[in-house]
């Protein structure tokens, strides 16, 4: 396939290895030209630029719930623009807001209607208006929707739209190598107009999954995408995209058929809108999270989920040999694609992807420190019937209020420290809104919700955050100010661009360190976080510093001696030294 390719030839390269084996007899003839339309697309549409970056070093993106914020005065998606405009103002370019459909259960992730806004936060001139001034992530929830959906009700009665729409299968087929990140049963068991049948729930039985082998499922997301590209959406979350294609006998995960519809989805949206973006959201082993940038040619982004479980066993232990053997291993990203840097978001901190980063008695540890900080833990079933924990729940702040040894006065500066680390890595950041309040963990929501993921998803009073935030001496304003500080000095810098050079440095256990050059060359940063509770000391002349250069720590604003200096850093004091700060 080549960029000079007439656009339906394209679409149909993708179809023609998508529905190679057709399993479902489905008719194919005029598929590409229904998606074409579906897209207000012209088979003669100009190819968008190959390779092109849609980032810079000003970008980060603000993860929040639609509800996050609260006032009685105005709806949640008004009020949340309210405080983004207000307290984020020049430091935030982007807003992922989790799904603001109307849904049943998994706080969002099992939507009801597709199509519309949920009435409780707002409605789609709420949305256009915060498209308007910010970068717009939106959820495309494509693996499956609620059990009490439209087109659930219709699939049991035998109607449309829905009927044909959602996997179903005996429970005599050969389903024991299939991956799952739950314990529930995988089928359930359902009345429908032809009889019992057993349909398949990847994470829950209110998420029902659809079935992508019927193309008119297909038809309706590429019409789904056209209408959040209208309301001014730019950036598409693809949730769960791992298990979209399900073949009895196989893991029913990352298999080619999904690969070849993140491919086609590409291809629609980029000529649609040629800075529209996707990022997978492939909560796996890191190899197998890697496979979706495909050849510069499937996702945009993909979240590094390996970093927050490295990260925060990093800084519970004080020890970042784990972290810095990953960094090594990290291919850098190639232009048209880039990593997506987050160390919290409404989720918890995923464990997969610190299988084969660390070891079992690492992960023993930092699971049993996560628990002695009031967090919880979610499991998975195993392929041999067993349950393995899945991901910690916890708020990132509480995460980090002490190392293994229990808490410690250094909470503030640790949590500081993950997120220095995390803004001057390479690829683009995504700041989770409780992060940038220091928010703690919610109990009560847990209580509330019987939820153990609610305990990172507290939704503040807009009075009594706003009074936290103008109280010095509050945590949360101390938070706030010093994460807008290193925001505001990293939008400044060329070397922080996501596809800029990246370099891990050797500088013993407790310093962490890394090297960025901006693309032209000019501008070296050398990012070095003393990861320990105790001083640690930084001889200059272990990280090349160049003598015909002046450097300049740009978090302290201090201007350094030369290649002979050796700095004392505190405990969990990061260093940015640049030879140029903007």
């Amino acid at each position: 396939m080549t960029e000079q390719d007439p656009l339906k030839d394209r679409v149909q390269r993708h179809l023609d290895a998508i529905y190679h084996a057709n399993p479902l007899g489905a008719e194919l003839d005029g598929l590409a030209e229904d998606l074409l339309a579906l897209m207000r697309l012209q088979e003669d549409a100009v190819a968008p630029e190959p390779f092109a970056n849609h980032w810079d070093q000003a970008d980060v993106i603000v993860i929040t719930y639609g509800d996050s914020v609260l006032s009685e005065e105005e709806k949640p998606l008004q009020t949340l623009k309210r405080f983004v405009d207000d307290y984020g103002e020049g430091l935030v370019t982007g807003l992922h807001i989790l799904p603001f459909y109307p849904w049943s259960s998994d706080d969002g992730f099992a939507v009801l209607d597709y199509s519309s806004v949920n009435e409780s936060l707002g409605d789609w001139s709420d949305i256009e208006e915060l498209a308007w001034h910010y970068h717009l992530m939106a959820d495309l929830v494509i693996n499956h929707c609620s059990g009490r959906s439209l087109w659930f009700d219709n699939f049991l009665k035998g109607e449309s739209p829905g009927d044909g729409y959602f996997v179903t299968v005996s429970p005599d087929e050969d389903l024991g190598d299939v991956v799952r990140p739950r314990t529930s049963p995988l089928l359930r068991e359902v009345q429908t107009h032809r009889g019992v049948e057993y349909v398949w729930c990847t994470f829950s039985h209110d998420q029902v999954d659809l079935d992508f082998r019927n193309p008119e499922v297909l038809r309706q997301f590429v019409s789904i995408i056209r209408q959040y590209l209208d309301h001014g959406v730019r950036i598409f979350r693809l949730d769960a995209v791992a298990f979209l294609w399900k073949i009895p006998g196989t893991s029913c995960i990352n298999l080619e058929e999904t690969h070849e519809i993140v491919r086609l989805l590409r291809t629609l949206v980029e000529f649609a809108r040629a800075d529209a973006m996707l990022i997978t959201e492939t909560n796996i082993p890191n190899t197998q999270n890697l496979s979706y940038f495909g050849n510069v040619n499937e996702a945009h982004c993909i979240y590094n989920f390996s970093l927050p479980p490295l990260l925060v066993n990093t800084l519970v232990t004080g020890d970042c040999g784990y972290l810095k053997q990953w960094m090594m291993r990290m291919p850098p990203a190639q232009n048209g694609t880039a990593y997506f840097n987050f160390i919290a978001s409404h989720d918890g901190i995923g464990l997969r992807p610190a299988e084969g980063l660390l070891s079992d008695e690492e992960l023993d540890t930092l699971i049993a420190t996560m628990q002695h900080f009031g967090g919880h833990v979610s499991y998975r079933r195993l392929e041999n019937g067993a349950d393995k924990a899945y991901e910690i729940n916890i708020a990132l702040f509480d995460a980090l209020q002490g190392t293994v040894d229990g808490p410690d006065s250094w909470g503030i500066e640790r949590f500081l420290c993950a997120h220095a680390i995390m803004l001057g890595m390479e690829g683009i950041p995504g700041v989770y809104i409780h992060s940038l309040l220091g928010t703690h963990n919610d109990y009560g929501r847990v209580e509330h919700t019987g939820h153990p993921r609610a305990i990172n998803r507290h939704q503040w009073d807009w009075g009594s955050l706003t009074s936290e935030l103008d109280r010095e001496d509050s945590s949360h304003a101390i938070v706030f100010a010093r994460m807008k500080a290193l925001l505001s000095l990293r939008r400044r810098q060329a070397a922080f661009h996501p596809n800029a050079t990246q370099f891990t440095l050797h500088l013993g256990s407790s310093l962490f360190g890394f090297w960025r050059q901006s693309m032209n060359r000019r501008q070296s940063i050398f990012c070095v976080s003393n990861v320990s509770n105790e001083i640690q000391s930084l001889s200059l002349s272990d990280i090349n510093l160049t003598e015909t250069e002046q450097w300049l720590d740009l978090i302290g604003n201090t201007p350094l001696e030369g290649r002979g200096q050796v700095l004392e850093l505190q405990p969990y004091q990061t260093v940015w030294i640049t030879n140029q700060s903007a």
